[in-house]
């Protein structure tokens, strides 16, 4: 069904049900308007009595909320919706009385606004945080659910003056933040316009009013100018014989507010940019219209945008360019069809056409969808509510860049996007098993930031894996949900596989082998531990969170705790290599294979890895049950990292010497630090990467030749 572009007005200062009928008469059938005023006459009933903070009668609120959408020609089921969409929160109606009378998709729609009010949350964020989740969810079933939302959220800022500060300041913080990137996404430009002034002014006051004069007293000086300029484009179109609708563009206080915060600009710079649309019938008449404005008026360099061709992540289809205006003014200048500027300004409310097919509906709609799916599996692989709205907001600030794959396919990607981001954006196992990047043919770090029109390649190998570093700089919501849902199960099976070995080492000490991790002992033990299966129990011993003496206990069926092997000896824990997330090596000692070792079982972190004369052992007799004996395995393969201290004569080009001969001898440096001793002594501390003892022996024995040096020691 076609809609008209129409302005969303304020409603008057009480929206009746007369009003709502003459905006339903202009496009729906009668029986549509009946089912609609029976949904208005149970949300009265149900909300009888009820007053909202202002005074009014409740029912005020859900009629204004069906006028928005009303005014955006939605379909009738979303009207009754809107009309009912407090009932289930705010009175005794059910849900299931919904659905008897309304049909299931109203019910839907209305559980999918309603918020979880009967759940205590332990602060205001996880509220929020848990009521997106939900809503998110339902959109993703119905994505009316959302329109109804907004225009809720529409009406309560239109009404904010009602609220105390401090709550005024809230909504409008959760408004600036949540609400109004879901409208961009979503293409609804004109009540995302209303929803950024509504909330600026509630949240920054002070400054909403000094921009406003600034505003008013400016108004004036430009009359004249937005004049001229306007009579020259038409002027220049009918000489071209090209048809179209040319309209002066009023700057919004918000937008004017962000682009001096943002860019530094005073007011008169931002305020100093004029800007036009030109509505055409056509696509070909828009590069027509665009060549004759260049022609009338020169274009800025570099500040052309074909977002017909390419268009943005919401739908938005339009031509944009800048040119130097009489008097050297630029002017902004958007080009499009009359199709193009309906779902600019009610993107997936415009041409309203709502099916159950996925593949059904307008590329808005399809959009809308595809971006739908791309939340829901973050809100999968989310550990939590918070990190899971952390992710979303990240993911709702689409400044785009449009990179290339190698076989031409575009990729549109935020501003800041990195080449993991882009490996992710092609596909999850592409992103999991990256390792490097070429960018138009040329090598480049994981880390490096994309520009519009680049093409990258990700170079992949199959043992690879998701580096934690990766978190650090990559600008995507879905890039870091997948780095994290990858870590936390690898930590997890890393955790369960030590654990494992962690409790058949300590079983083996009390002479029981590891057919006791099956069977009906197995079943006894997880009942006196009470935990659900053996791989949890695993997981919990691996990251520390449970002593596996206390475990290895709980298979002895009680007479056996005291019963040792045969042997009598403890059975030490063989380390394999420290390359996991649950093995690490103690900073304080840098312990290296060839050592004798304990470990330190750390609640979260798995075990830490100690030298048997490292200071922190001291604390084995305080909490024995939380050290393990441990040995190196004989196979130990990679490098790691130790400490040495040179002791040499203050000599020139003593630290290269030092350098080199390190390298020489097949080590790393990782850190090096320069105490003066005195004018004629300096101490050098280096941390070095070696294979083992016999590897680090070489190495001191190599430094003590060198002249000039008189002392080398292992710190």
């Amino acid at each position: 069904m076609a809609v008209t572009a129409r302005k969303l007005e304020h409603p008057p200062q009480v929206f009746t049900i007369g009003d709502l009928d003459a905006l339903l008469r202009e496009y729906l059938e009668p029986e549509q308007i009946a089912a609609i005023h029976e949904a208005y006459e149970l949300g009265a009933r149900a909300h009888e009595g009820q007053v909202r903070q202002s005074g009014e009668p409740y029912i005020h609120h859900p009629l204004a909320v069906a006028g928005i959408l009303a005014e955006m020609h939605l379909d009738p089921q979303t009207l009754q919706a809107a009309l009912l969409h407090d009932v289930l929160e705010d009175t005794q109606v059910t849900k299931e009385e919904l659905a008897a009378r309304f049909g299931e998709e109203v019910a839907e729609i209305v559980d999918g606004v309603s918020k979880l009010s009967q759940i205590e949350f332990s602060s205001y964020e996880e509220a929020q945080a848990q009521n997106l989740r939900k809503m998110i969810m339902a959109m993703a079933n119905d994505i009316r659910v959302i329109l109804v939302k907004l225009a809720d959220r529409l009406h309560n800022m239109r009404t904010l003056d009602a609220l105390p500060p401090a709550k005024r300041r809230r909504k409008a913080r959760e408004t600036l933040e949540i609400y109004v990137p879901i409208a961009q996404r979503l293409g609804m430009n004109r009540i995302r316009l209303e929803l950024e002034d509504l909330g600026f002014e509630a949240y920054y006051p002070l400054r909403a009013r000094v921009l406003r004069n600034e505003v008013k007293k400016a108004r004036g000086h430009r009359k004249e100018i937005v004049k001229q300029i306007k009579t020259a484009i038409k002027r220049r179109l009918r000489q071209e014989r090209l048809a179209g609708k040319v309209i002066g563009r009023e700057k919004h206080l918000y937008s004017i507010y962000q682009k001096m915060r943002n860019k530094g600009l005073s007011f008169s710079e931002v305020y100093d940019v004029y800007a036009f649309r030109i509505v055409v019938s056509t696509v070909d008449m828009c590069y027509r219209v665009l060549g004759a404005v260049h022609n009338l008026y020169k274009p800025l360099p570099g500040k052309f945008k074909d977002y017909i061709a390419i268009p943005k992540s919401n739908g938005y289809q339009s031509l944009h360019t800048v040119l130097f205006g009489p008097y050297g003014v630029p002017i902004e200048v958007q080009i499009r069809t009359e199709e193009m500027d309906r779902v600019a300004e009610e993107g997936i409310a415009a041409h309203w056409l709502y099916k159950s097919d996925e593949e059904s509906g307008t590329s808005a709609h399809q959009r809308a969808r595809e971006w739908l799916r791309e939340v829901l599996e973050m809100q999968r692989q989310a550990g939590n509510s918070q990190e899971f709205l952390e992710n979303v907001k990240i993911d709702l600030f689409p400044d785009a860049v449009y990179v290339f794959t190698p076989k031409g396919r575009i990729i549109e990607l935020p501003r800041g996007a990195t080449c993991v981001d882009f490996a992710y954006a092609v596909h999850t196992d592409v992103g999991n098993h990256c390792v490097g990047a070429r960018i138009d043919h040329r090598m480049a770090p994981l880390s490096t930031r994309l520009t519009t029109g680049q093409t990258v390649e990700i170079l992949t190998a199959p043992g690879s894996r998701p580096n934690p570093s990766w978190l650090s700089f990559v600008a995507t919501a879905r890039a870091r949900s997948h780095i994290r849902h990858y870590l936390k199960n690898l930590q997890e099976d890393e955790a369960r596989q030590l654990g494992r070995r962690m409790l058949q080492t300590e079983l083996r000490k009390l002479g029981l082998g590891p057919e006791v991790l099956e069977g009906e002992r197995l079943e006894k033990a997880l009942a006196v531990l009470k935990v659900p299966d053996l791989d949890t129990l695993l997981a919990e011993v691996g990251l520390g969170r449970r002593l596996v003496p206390l475990v290895a206990r709980a298979f002895t069926g009680g007479g056996e705790a005291a019963t040792r092997a045969a042997s009598g000896e403890d059975v030490p824990l063989t380390i394999h290599g420290t390359a996991g997330m649950v093995i690490n090596l103690a900073r304080c000692c840098h312990p290296i294979p060839g050592d004798r070792i304990y470990g330190h079982v750390s609640s979260g972190r798995g075990i830490v890895i100690h030298r048997e004369n490292c200071r922190n052992i001291a604390e084995f007799s305080k909490d024995p049950d939380k050290w393990l004996e441990l040995e190196w395995a004989d196979d130990v393969r990679g490098e790691f990292p130790v400490g040495v201290r040179v002791m040499l004569t203050n000599q020139r080009g003593a630290l290269a010497t030092i350098a080199t001969e390190i390298a020489n001898q097949g080590a790393n440096i990782e850190n090096v630090e320069m105490h003066d001793q005195d004018d004629r002594y300096v101490s050098l501390g280096f941390v070095i990467t070696v294979r083992d003892r016999v590897h680090l022996a070489r190495v001191l024995r190599r430094l003590r030749s060198i002249r000039h040096v008189s002392r080398v020691s292992r710190v």
